[in-house]
């Protein structure tokens, strides 16, 4: 296996177990992402790795008891036949819909000349300058019109040429069906971020680069599997523009991944008559608590909260033919593919075609192994040629990767100009969609609050929290009190708060939000020791999923906080959502303390805490001002930048169709706002005037109420202590 250094904590290595799989499981543990937590003085409470996670499953179970309910309706032909209208509508929806068809400009590059097959070298366009390489493997000694088949890979490196994926394409053209199978994006030829002088991915070719651009299609409400399914429904495309292909005998047959786009097929394409789906299908129930969720393309937003599982794929599909393959020591459980198959069987019967339905195990692990070929080469046979065979595969010689090349290079990047990649195609949306976003025509804050709580998907206001005391640590000048704050049933937030000696009997505020954990700025010496000598009171707590409740436990390779994003946006909830309700109660807490003057409280949010910040300015209008520092510098910026690092808990799908960061900022005016050492998405310094065009809309509302000097862009001098840098922010 050739080494990839991955450069970016937002990407994911791939699950472990898997061979076809690239990434070095040992790279997770330098990444930045889980925390552990040595005791230390001024931990709080401790053991809240696991916290959210908890809450998030609770959650999961409801929704899982009122899907059952809904399943169990399903009795009728109509009651079905809405299902699968429900089921399409909302998946379609999820993905983002569908781009225009535009023309394929397909071309054949070359041809190989085999016993019993031919291998023509294709490669069309399912987006312009979007170049989809593939294999199209045609039978010889036979006569067409032939059934033909979308041979879709899974997570192999190499894509449609992985040795495992050529035994099956080459077996199905000898038993006299055309396969197309083609790379899917971040895989084989196309790779989404090549780097000639490296010869490779700059992140790590497949999940890598799904992960990292995945994160950046939630941001415009697309979703990175609507470029994979666009990919395959132009294939069809193709398919049908050949007079050797039977346009009523089409089929999908995948396996992993493949299996997923597969599943996924059988909902979006109509035109389809037969799928296989390998290695994918299970069933929530049993898959989210092991492994948990997975790789980008997997995992869709609100998918369980509006009631969908695994088999709704296949219910879909029905009456046509599908047949699910599955492996006993799969890291897709096993219990959970028999009952996805159980309720999928019941389906198929109350459709009066209960043979239509298939299933088949092997006691092996993942991977599309023979004893799975040959039970997809049967199902293939019995419904595409009418006819009962064994499905034996014979022994085969493979090509070389390089043999099988549709491009000159062996990459598109370096074969085309101009080519276009996810990232490309998203920030080309992100751009078109963003001067009409909501916010932009919003004059009322009462509107912008409501919107801006609907897209981060909060819930009521969670009130005054439960406050319990964990002691007090004495420092020259100030005490550090430890509390837990409840802020919500299963959740503990963590809490400093820092209280100066002296001083008048309320004293102002400032509430500290730091993406790192309110640790990090709280030893001797540091900020907010700074600002409590200054004369505030300063409560610093760790909203859930940083400091003491950072997620530590994942499976199959994935980020703790990667599974910990998916897991909350499965059952329709965002981090940054439920993060922003901890601080309203935090602050509800901070605001009704004796020593608080509740007039003067201030916000200052360090890292991804300075999006929370923003968020809670907006809502809570008594705020008197904002800081940020270290912070990304907007969403817009993540969607058009080529990577992006440690951002993941960020995300907020469809956003962009909202509002920015600026918008925020913007409703701030008067109320004064600094903005300090602002970040580019990797977490570079960006320039002051950078940062000020960044923020126009936000400099113009100030100037319109009065303020231009009350929003600052600054550095701050490598050095300088917190009293200095904010000594006229604490002081307006």
């Amino acid at each position: 296996m050739k080494l990839h250094t991955c450069l970016l904590g937002a990407i994911d290595p791939p699950r472990s177990g898997d061979p076809l799989r690239l990434g070095l499981l040992g790279l997770l543990l330098l990444m930045p992402g889980g925390s552990a937590h040595a005791a230390d003085p001024l931990e709080v409470v401790g053991g809240l790795g696991d916290m959210v996670n908890t809450a998030l499953s609770e959650d999961a179970r409801e929704l899982f008891g009122q899907r059952d309910r809904v399943v169990a309706g399903l009795d009728s032909r109509a009651a079905i036949a809405e299902r699968q209208r429900y089921v399409r509508d909302l998946f379609v929806t999820g993905l983002g819909g569908f781009p225009e068809r535009t023309p394929l400009r397909p071309r054949i590059t070359g041809t190989l000349e085999r016993d019993g097959y031919r291998v023509e070298m294709l490669v069309y366009e399912s987006l312009p300058g979007f170049h989809v390489t593939a294999n199209v493997y045609l039978p010889r000694g036979q006569g067409p019109p032939f059934p033909a088949v979308l041979g879709v890979a899974g997570h192999s490196d190499n894509g449609k040429a992985s040795a495992t994926y050529q035994h099956a394409w080459i077996s199905m053209a000898k038993r006299g069906f055309i396969v197309l199978a083609f790379d899917p994006p971040g895989q084989g030829e196309r790779s989404l971020y090549f780097d000639p002088d490296l010869g490779r991915s700059r992140v790590g070719i497949g999940t890598r680069e799904h992960t990292l651009s995945g994160l950046q299609c939630l941001l415009t409400g697309h979703h990175f599997a609507r470029y994979e399914l666009w990919d395959a429904i132009r294939g069809v495309d193709y398919l049908l523009t050949r007079d050797d292909v039977d346009p009523e005998r089409l089929a999908v047959a995948g396996n992993s991944g493949g299996g997923t786009q597969a599943a996924y097929l059988a909902v979006v394409e109509p035109r389809l008559a037969v799928a296989v789906s390998s290695c994918y299908m299970t069933s929530w129930k049993q898959l989210w608590f092991e492994p948990g969720p997975q790789d980008a393309e997997q995992d869709l937003p609100g998918f369980l909260a509006h009631g969908l599982d695994f088999a709704d794929y296949a219910t879909v599909f029905a009456p046509r033919p599908f047949t699910i393959l599955s492996a006993v020591r799969d890291f897709f459980p096993i219990a959970g593919a028999r009952a996805a198959y159980d309720e999928t069987r019941h389906i198929y019967e109350t459709l009066g075609a209960p043979d239509r339905a298939g299933f088949f195990e092997y006691d092996d692990t993942h991977g599309w192994s023979q004893p799975r070929r040959e039970a997809t080469y049967r199902w293939l046979e019995r419904w595409l040629h009418d006819r009962v065979d064994e499905g034996l595969e014979p022994a085969l010689e493979t090509e070389l990767e390089s043999d099988l090349y549709a491009t000159p290079t062996g990459q598109v990047s370096t074969s085309y100009e101009d080519t276009e990649t996810v990232q490309t195609l998203n920030r080309a949306v992100a751009e078109e969609m963003f001067p009409g976003r909501a916010a932009a025509s919003l004059d009322d804050p009462e509107a912008l609050r409501a919107l801006v709580r609907a897209r981060l998907l909060m819930g009521d206001a969670p009130g005054h929290p439960t406050v319990t005391s964990h002691g007090t640590v004495d420092r020259e000048g100030y005490r550090i009190e430890k509390l837990a704050l409840g802020t919500a049933p299963g959740i503990t937030v963590p809490a400093h708060v820092f209280v100066p000696d002296g001083g008048p009997a309320r004293k102002p505020a400032v509430l500290s939000v730091d993406g790192a954990g309110k640790a990090s700025a709280a030893g001797e010496g540091g900020d907010l020791e700074a600002l409590a000598r200054s004369g505030h009171v300063v409560l610093a707590p760790d909203v859930r999923g940083t400091g003491e409740s950072g997620p530590t436990s994942a499976s199959g390779g994935y980020r703790p906080v990667w599974q910990m994003l998916q897991r909350a946006l499965l059952v329709n909830r965002t981090v940054v959502g439920m993060q922003v309700e901890d601080l309203l109660a935090a602050l509800d807490y901070l605001e009704g303390r004796d020593d608080v003057d509740s007039e003067h409280v201030a916000v200052l949010g360090r890292g991804q805490g300075g999006i929370l910040a923003l968020s809670l300015a907006v809502l809570r209008p008594g705020i008197e001002k904002v800081a940020l520092e270290g912070t990304v510098l907007s969403y817009l910026e993540i969607a058009r930048a080529p990577y992006h690092e440690n951002l993941v808990a960020s995300f907020v799908p469809g956003i962009l169709k909202d509002f920015d960061l600026p918008d925020l900022a913007a409703a701030l005016a008067p109320r004064p706002l600094w903005i300090v050492d602002p970040r580019s998405p990797t977490g570079a310094l960006v320039a002051v005037d950078r940062a000020r065009s960044e923020y126009d809309r936000a400099v113009h509302a100030f100037e319109r109420a009065g303020r231009a000097d009350a929003l600052r862009v600054l550095h701050r001098p490598e050095g300088w202590p917190v009293e200095k840098v904010y000594s006229g922010w604490l002081a307006l």
